[in-house]
């Protein structure tokens, strides 16, 4: 087995990276995939509060590359299935913790048991971007309609397109489409017009979510939830599915038209 490694990122901080980390995560064990995700937000750690396994925190990431302890020791299993693990984040170090020889040397351990390797990537751009990035498969990139978190995706894709290689794709998080028919958010065309990478999902507002994370489970649990459903299509997509983009909006354009030649110039 040569595992992935799928990276997720954001650029600016609460966009739901971490939200998108865990659905996929889950999304692509519940298919059948061996799946370990890496919580690499060093100092904060969130992914296992979303993914309800806070409490069966030993050992670290930082453990595991300090050699506190053995790497199988860090492996936390999900309680819903047998083939998702997690590594979770140090709470009491900072991103200068660890380097990025040093979470590649861990993934490539991690390739020979798991079919992908998700790693949660802190947001901004520096060290703890530069762990996450370096032993990227493919990246995918998370941004909200709006324009400050369009601005800073923006900045990740020009800095990932000037360095690297790699796969690049894009989840639009949180699209209105009430907003997006007022003419007060940006639209999936919006979007895709100023970042001009390709796109893998759209995720609409959901008013469940902070329910669901404070219970422990992710929307792709819920089969009422829209949000699920599109996460569901997303894991489909990664795993190299055609499936065609849920209609939630009206798409309105020219509101923001100015903005988007501001950046396309």
């Amino acid at each position: 087995m040569s595992g992935k490694v799928l990276t997720i990122t954001s650029g600016k901080g609460g966009v739901g990276k971490s939200t998108s980390s865990a659905n996929i995560a889950l999304g692509l064990a519940l298919s059948g995939k061996k799946v370990v995700t890496i919580d690499l937000d060093i100092g904060l750690r969130n992914l296992d509060m979303i993914l309800g396994l806070e409490n069966r925190i030993v050992y670290d990431v930082v453990n595991i590359v300090e050699k506190v302890c053995k790497l199988n020791q860090a492996l936390i299993k999900d309680k819903r299935t047998d083939n998702m693990f997690l590594i979770a984040a140090a709470q009491t170090r900072d991103k200068s913790a660890v380097s990025a020889q040093q979470i590649t040397n861990l993934t490539n351990d991690l390739k020979k048991d798991f079919d992908y390797i998700i790693l949660d990537s802190p947001a901004g751009i520096e060290s703890g971007f530069k762990n996450a990035m370096t032993p990227a498969d493919e990246v995918i990139i998370i941004t909200t309609p709006e324009i400050s978190a369009v601005r800073d995706a923006d900045r990740v894709i020009g800095i990932l397109e000037a360095n690297t290689k790699k796969d690049v794709s894009l989840i639009i998080n949180r699209i209105n489409p009430r907003l997006v028919k007022k003419g007060d958010m940006m639209s999936k065309d919006d979007v895709l017009q100023v970042l001009s990478i390709p796109l893998i999902g759209v995720v609409p507002e959901d008013d469940n979510i902070v329910s669901y994370t404070n219970i422990g489970e992710p929307s792709i649990l819920h089969k009422e939830s829209d949000s699920g459903l599109a996460y569901k299509n997303i894991v489909k997509r990664i795993l190299g599915e055609d499936i065609s983009f849920m209609e939630i909006t009206e798409e309105k354009k020219g509101f923001l038209q100015s903005i988007i030649n501001f950046f396309k110039e």
